[in-house]
């Protein structure tokens, strides 16, 4: 496949082959949510964000599987360093239990999970982060993440979510999800957590603004936590948790004056801020962080999905002294997918991929909106993190479908959101392409 040429080629979607992979895949699948009929064959030409299905359809992915493909497929400044090593089994150890070496020396070698920490700690650096605890998903660095944040609080017993939020499915996590009710329904949940509004109105001032997280000049969070006059004593809070930009819950993007009162408040009342940069983080949005857009200085970051592995990152002051009060089998202890984590940030540092991310994502919106397109009531991103908005859902979903039956792969957020997710090295004619078959597709839906 010469990704310099290719397009999308398809001919039935599902085909036969894709139907009899579902199949076979649902014969012992429990349910869940599945977007498409789309089996990617791995053994079939792939490359950036174009890749073959076992019928032999090329589809082009704007999904980067939900971000966590950020490189898109076989990308060779991940392919290419890996290609160096002979691989052993097994390529999963016990990451608390025994350490593993790549080198003669530390540093050597093909990066693997002590590596990856020392990238990572680099990019947070900014953020006074020196520590961090690798796990297997974007759940596990939430449950750790709010498991440190009580443990530092001395006894705190509250927390504060937003309205929209997503932070993953375990229990712990499910407890903070704001977002759709059939995540956390009849789920038992930590007790203590209050919501606030997510202020995503882009006219909004401290005065007011269209979502209620202010009025009379005051924001909803500060009276809540009034010493005197509100209903949750900050000094009983041990942990605020935000995504810097609301992934699940519809790509919004907050208002400068909200992230403003969020750093503001806790600063005021030492409150410990969690940021959520599981969808926003690893150079998704044109920087590291989604958080660096913005006013916000956090505490404690959560990644995982583009980082291929899940991660808790803070101060050595927040977390645990006693040992065991964090452990896993599996933490730290993934050789393959800690060393594509390494090699990610690598690739996104040393080829300007977040340069590149800002570029093509900007033209993606001015190409989306100059276009004009019939239900389409807004287009908005940062970076590689883009979204349009449509009028109703149903439209949203026969554009969806249409995009796929044209191959192009996107995904659903929200109530009416489309995600757009390209490979963060995508090029100007894959984002022209892109857009052309976005365009024809909900021209399909008018």
């Amino acid at each position: 496949m010469d990704r310099d040429t290719a397009t999308p080629d398809v001919a039935d979607l599902p085909g036969d082959r894709a139907r009899e992979w579902v199949e076979y895949h649902h014969e012992s699948a429990a349910p869940s949510t599945y977007v498409y009929e789309f089996v990617w064959d791995r053994t079939a030409p792939a490359e950036g964000p174009f890749c073959t299905d076992v019928d032999g359809n090329v589809l082009m992915d704007f999904t980067s599987h939900v971000a966590a493909a950020p490189l898109g497929y076989n990308n060779p400044k991940i392919m290419e360093p890996l290609a160096e090593f002979d691989l052993v089994d097994p390529l999963k150890i016990a990451g608390q239990d025994f350490y593993v070496a790549g080198g003669e020396s530390p540093g050597d070698g093909l990066p693997g999970s002590s590596g990856l920490m020392e990238r990572l700690t680099e990019v947070t650096a900014h953020y006074d982060m020196d520590t961090v605890f690798l796990s297997n998903s974007g759940a596990e660095a939430v449950e750790n993440a709010i498991k440190i944040a009580y443990d530092d609080s001395g006894g705190a017993k509250h927390a504060i979510a937003f309205d929209g939020a997503f932070h993953g499915r375990t229990l712990g996590a499910l407890s903070l999800n704001r977002s759709k009710s059939v995540y956390r329904r009849d789920f038992p949940e930590i007790s203590g957590v209050h919501d606030a509004p997510f202020c995503d109105d882009r006219n909004c001032t401290a005065e007011t603004c269209s979502c209620g997280f202010f009025a009379d000049g005051v924001s909803q969070l500060r009276r809540k936590l009034d010493p005197e006059r509100g209903h949750v004593d900050p000094d009983d809070v041990a942990y605020l948790i935000l995504e810097p930009i609301q992934g699940e819950g519809g790509y919004r993007f907050p208002s400068d004056a909200f992230t403003d009162e969020i750093a503001a408040l806790v600063d005021e009342h030492d409150i410990t801020l969690i940021a959520d940069e599981i969808q926003s983080g690893v150079g998704r949005t044109g920087e590291m962080w989604g958080s660096d857009h913005y006013a916000l200085e956090p505490d404690v970051i959560t990644s995982a999905k583009g980082l291929r592995v899940g991660a808790t990152i803070s101060r050595s002051d927040v977390f645990p002294a006693e040992k065991s009060r964090l452990s896993s089998t599996w933490g730290a202890g993934d050789i393959i997918a800690s060393a594509q984590g390494a090699l990610t940030l690598d690739a996104i540092r040393e080829h300007d991929l977040m340069d590149n991310a800002t570029v093509r994502g900007r033209q993606f919106k001015e190409t989306m909106r100059d276009a004009d397109l019939p239900g389409v009531d807004d287009v908005r991103g940062k970076g590689l993190l883009l979204a349009l908005q449509f009028d109703s859902k149903e439209r949203r979903d026969a554009v969806l479908k249409n995009a796929f039956s044209r191959g192009l792969l996107t995904l659903a957020c929200g109530h009416d959101v489309l995600r757009v997710l390209p490979p963060l090295d995508v090029t100007e004619r894959e984002i022209e392409l892109g857009c052309d078959l976005l365009a024809a597709s909900i021209g399909d839906a008018a």
